[in-house]
């Protein structure tokens, strides 16, 4: 893999093409990565116990290829 967790990136392919953020996770053996802010995903909690239900946005990984590094 040629990007690794710390590296600041630029996403060249995908509905978040053109965004930039830092990899916050690598997953080297599925070749994924996850970066702040980039890919959101809606995830619905459910209540339980006098906990009120809520809908948390998270970031999903990305395969490594559609993203580039930037030099600092």
């Amino acid at each position: 893999m040629h990007v690794k967790k710390g590296d600041k990136v630029k996403v060249i392919s995908g509905k978040d093409k053109g965004k930039s953020g830092v990899i916050t996770h690598a997953f080297p053996k599925d070749n994924k990565v996850v970066i702040d802010g980039v890919a959101m995903a809606k995830r619905h909690l459910k209540g339980s116990a006098g906990k009120v239900g809520r809908i948390v946005e998270r970031p999903r990984p990305i395969d490594a290829s559609n993203v580039q590094k930037i030099e600092k």
